[in-house]
């Protein structure tokens, strides 16, 4: 089994939450609701503090390190866990990537 490529430039980006995009936090999930859908989705609680710490972040790479310090995991192990996060939350709507040159990915 091949994985897809990974697309670099994604790290380099600023996640951000549409603004048709709410979440919220609970103790065991993270409830994210798209109101123009009208569907939620339920994250775990570490991919809820990813989201977060991406919400937070500056870029991606950084939210990265963070989660890494915090969880005291490898930082590659984590850039390929929010790396596909990214791409799961980006497919649903409910998270884009804002490059350095402003266009969204």
């Amino acid at each position: 089994m091949t994985e897809a490529p990974v697309d670099v430039k994604l790290f380099a980006g600023k996640a951000r939450i549409p603004g048709n995009v709410v979440f919220r936090s609970f103790p065991r999930e993270t409830v994210v609701l798209n109101l123009d859908t009208g569907k939620y989705h339920g994250l775990n609680p570490t991919a809820g503090r990813m989201l977060e710490l991406l919400e937070k972040s500056d870029t991606v790479d950084a939210a990265a390190a963070r989660v890494a310090e915090e969880y005291g995991q490898d930082v590659e192990t984590i850039r390929h866990d929010l790396y596909d996060l990214c791409v799961e939350l980006r497919e649903r709507g409910l998270l884009e990537i804002v490059g350095n040159d402003g266009n969204t990915g």
